[in-house]
């Protein structure tokens, strides 16, 4: 299942689909030609060709899913697939505007994108709205159980295939290779060097007894001039919550900022911390990767070669509208 619905599904449990112009789809008799029907009659501007498909994850939402189905959700907002359980009918809410096709989910588990194989991430990023999974849904129930093997290698090699044609591809590869590729202290010099790229005086503390500070950045050479950036660096796949956050800002001396850099991603409660706080800055690591593609041809050859990158033009996705 995929939709652009933010966190809401999941912090409410439930999935939504648009192609609010149908109504209430249990008007429409449970049949694939009935909906193709009631599909081409609401959606005149529509594409003739891509009628059968409308209809077809219509058909298959309001009438094929039943109760106890395993539902996977790749979220774009937090990076983690969801995996949970049908626990309703099909309901049509008219108050939910663009989404009112609604079925009630008990989310049971979420994890981090890298916890799959690159393939089956490719398979549950299909441009389908909702579709089967078929040939990797093996490794998604064992995940629900508790076993998430990685073929580390194997994965690996197939995100640099793909990279090239795939954004999300790419992003997945160089989290990844981050996370497996490095120390954790490593991962601390690799930001260090980020931000020097970026035109900083950087300093990697040592490993122990930093008081929670792993960077301190600054513009001029001696580090004297204001502003002092103390940075913290998190290796982690995993979403960050407000308490983590705070303890940043507990170290700040007057007019210093704060940078809390991670592999993973922040609850919304921490995103509303950080914008209350005017010197307090959160990079996940969606925000990570656009900041190694825009300072990527200054780095160092050994990171080049840890995360060997090209250049390359892909097709923007067009919006069908739903």
């Amino acid at each position: 299942m995929r939709e652009a619905l933010g966190m809401s599904p999941v912090e409410e449990g439930f999935v939504a689909i648009g192609w609010h112009e149908l109504g209430d789809l249990k008007a429409i008799a449970p049949s694939r030609e009935a909906f193709k029907a009631a599909a081409a009659a609401a959606l005149p501007n529509r594409k003739p060709g891509a009628i059968p498909g409308d209809a077809g994850v219509l058909y298959r939402f309001s009438v094929e899913m039943k109760p106890g189905d395993i539902i996977i959700f790749p979220c774009k907002v937090d990076r983690q697939v969801h995996i949970g359980r049908i626990a309703g009918p099909y309901t049509h809410q008219p108050q939910a505007g663009h989404w009112p096709n609604r079925r009630k989910v008990k989310w049971l588990k979420a994890l981090p994108r890298a916890s799959f194989t690159q393939t089956a991430l490719h398979e549950i990023g299909s441009a389908i709205t909702l579709f089967r999974v078929t040939t990797h849904a093996d490794e998604f129930l064992a995940a629900l159980s508790g076993d998430t093997p990685i073929p580390a290698e194997q994965d690996e090699v197939s995100a640099e295939e793909v990279s090239a044609q795939v954004e999300e591809g790419t992003e997945d590869f160089i989290i990844k290779r981050l996370k497996n590729g490095l120390s954790s202290y490593d991962f601390e010099r690799f930001v260090g060097h980020l931000l020097t790229c970026m035109g900083y005086h950087a300093r990697v503390t040592p490993p122990s007894g930093d008081g929670g500070v792993d960077i301190i950045a600054h513009r001029d050479e001696l580090g004297f001039e204001p502003p002092i950036i103390k940075v913290q660096c998190k290796q982690m796949l995993s979403n960050h919550g407000r308490p983590e956050v705070a303890q940043l800002i507990g170290v700040l001396g007057q007019g210093e900022h704060g940078l809390f850099v991670t592999l993973g991603g922040f609850t919304p409660e921490a995103r509303k911390f950080e914008q209350s706080k005017h010197n307090l800055r959160l990079i996940d690591g969606v925000a990570l990767v656009e900041l190694i593609f825009a300072h990527y041809d200054k780095f160092e050859p050994r990171y080049q070669v840890l995360l060997p990158l090209k250049r390359t033009y892909v097709p923007a996705p067009v919006s069908s509208g739903n």
